[in-house]
């Protein structure tokens, strides 16, 4: 069998373009069914059966951000330690020294941050 033929692109670019279609379709159909009917009620905001107060955009402390992203930092971190931890055995010494290497990495940005003050709610 010849591997150069485009043929062999044709069930590929078939099933390509029957999503793409039923994409397109999707969007149109919806677009052409629903009904418009606009309201003041309908056009108001809901969430959660609350009636909306206030204005919804209120400053928010950047220190809840730095929290998040830290705490995906040492999650992203932690997900690192399981190709380690499947290949214990064939690694030996030098897998342990870059394990260790790389915990110490983290170990000084968290010192970092701890001593910049980013983990105190409470200033």
């Amino acid at each position: 069998m010849d591997t150069s033929s485009n043929i062999n692109y044709l069930p590929l670019l078939m099933q390509v373009a029957v999503a793409a279609g039923f994409v397109v379709f999707t969007l149109v159909a919806t677009h052409l069914l629903t009904p418009r009917v606009k309201t003041k009620r309908k056009e108001e905001n809901f969430e959660c059966g609350i009636e909306a107060q206030g204005n919804a955009r209120f400053p928010v402390s950047i220190r809840y951000f730095m929290t998040a992203i830290l705490f995906v930092l040492f999650d992203v971190e932690v997900i690192f330690f399981y190709p380690y931890a499947v290949n214990f055995y064939q690694l030996k010494l030098e897998g342990l020294l870059a394990v260790v290497m790389f915990v110490a990495f983290f170990l000084v940005g968290f010192i970092y941050v701890r001593k910049k003050g980013a983990l105190e709610w409470e200033k």
